[in-house]
Parts: C-alpha cells; sequence; structure tokens
C-alpha cells in the first residue's frame, strides 16, 4: 500500500511518542509481579516501518524510485 510524506510523518509521529511514553515509566513492579502497559520491541519495529515508509514515499514524491531488476536470459539462435 502507497502511503503519502505527510501520512508516515503523522504515523511515525504517533510511535515516537509511545516510545516516549513507554520509555518514561510505563511499567512498574510490586513484590515478585511486573506490569507492562506496552511492547517496546512491538514500537520500535512499527516505528523502523514507519522510516522505511517514510523513505519510499520521500523517493515516489520526488518522480523516483526503488532500483528495479530485469531478468533477461540470453539465447543463442
Amino acid at each position: 500500500m502507497a502511503f503519502t510524506v505527510a501520512q508516515c510523518n503523522e504515523r511515525l509521529a504517533i510511535w515516537l511518542k509511545a516510545e516516549e511514553a513507554i520509555a518514561s515509566g510505563q511499567s512498574y513492579s510490586i513484590d515478585n509481579r511486573r506490569l507492562d502497559r506496552a511492547n517496546l520491541a512491538q514500537v520500535r519495529e512499527q516505528i523502523k516501518f514507519w522510516q522505511n515508509e517514510l523513505a519510499k514515499a520521500g523517493l515516489a514524491a520526488n518522480g523516483r524510485s526503488r532500483r528495479r531488476t530485469i531478468r533477461i536470459v540470453p539465447r543463442d539462435l
């Protein structure tokens, strides 16, 4: 699915805010029990995903695309 640069920036900002909220203490422990309200690994995966999508959208907005590979089969005729 193709996203615009604005959509990618918006969603990346949301995930960066989520990471900040988790880092500022959305988990706590009482005795031997620990409660995590969010999974930091999943949030970081989403941040990487949106950074990649932002790069793709930026290339598409500039009229450029990622490199393409063409398969050529040589033949003896």
